[in-house]
């Protein structure tokens, strides 16, 4: 039984984009599902994990995560709550032209050589503001197109978005820490907690998902609760009770993180989300 429903936001002779939402009955993997052409998919509420052979990627706010054509793949979903995703998909010609070759399997054909990468906090706040006016309807087509090709450029030309570093064994280590953060955003975790969760010390997960993601993991955690202010933003969402729902200690503290994050405070994001 499908547990995701894809909501249509653009169709275009170069692009289409949905709005995908998944319940996330499946705990564990799904059949091998696959697709006719590569999309781009661009989570921005819960947490999954994809799987393609042996390779699994984190699906969270904090990744972007390719699906290519004609390649199968699996999803598990270990954290509860289900979860939201913007997914593009682009006409062969205009991805080649925009995605930097080093991030290909071979020159001229549009498949992916990595699972996923990460981004950066403006490409974030770009993807929200597409996905919220797309959905109210108080976007041409013309500048949703365009914005949508400025994300995608920022992210597949290589300036912005950064690849995983380390070994196999390390890379999972840090996808079970990043399961632990999504699996509740309002938790104060301390790094006790979060490193007996997945089985090491604080001192060595702190090393290595420095190594892994390049940068530290609070940081990571903070850039996770300021994506999920993002999503709840544009729903008319009252800024204190946010604010101490995702953790922060007060309304100050979570406008001063978001301001210093996206170069502007909630509540004048709250007004450029709801207008073109």
């Amino acid at each position: 039984m499908t547990d995701f429903h894809a909501r249509p936001l653009l169709t275009t002779d170069t692009m289409a984009v949905w709005d995908v939402v998944c319940e996330g009955i499946c705990r564990h993997k799904s059949t091998e599902e696959c697709v006719a052409a590569t999309h781009l998919v661009f989570p921005y509420r819960g947490a999954y994990v994809q799987h393609i052979g042996r390779a699994e990627a984190v699906a969270e706010p904090n990744q972007i995560v390719f699906i290519n054509e004609d390649e199968a793949y699996r999803v598990s979903h270990p954290v509860e709550g289900g979860d939201a995703s913007l997914s593009i998909r682009l006409d062969t010609p205009t991805l080649l032209e925009l995605v930097s070759a080093d991030y290909l399997q071979v020159k001229g054909r549009p498949a992916f050589n990595r699972t996923h990468l990460h981004l950066d906090t403006h490409v974030q706040m770009l993807t929200t503001l597409v996905r919220h006016r797309l959905s109210r309807g108080v976007i041409e087509t013309l500048e949703a197109e365009s914005l949508t090709l400025e994300l995608l450029r920022r992210v597949l030309s290589g300036c912005s978005s950064r690849a995983a570093a380390g070994s196999i064994g390390r890379r999972k280590l840090v996808d079970r820490a990043k399961l632990v953060l999504a699996s509740d955003l309002g938790r104060r975790w301390t790094l006790a907690a979060v490193a007996a969760d997945v089985g090491v010390s604080p001192v060595y997960l702190t090393q290595v998902f420095q190594q892994v993601e390049g940068l530290p993991l609070y940081r990571y955690q903070l850039q996770l609760r300021l994506a999920r202010a993002l999503d709840l933003l544009g729903d008319n969402a009252g800024l204190t009770s946010l604010a101490l729902d995702l953790g922060f200690s007060s309304h100050s503290h979570f406008s001063a993180a978001f301001k210093r994050a996206y170069g502007q405070t909630p509540s004048a994001f709250q007004r450029s989300a709801r207008i073109r």
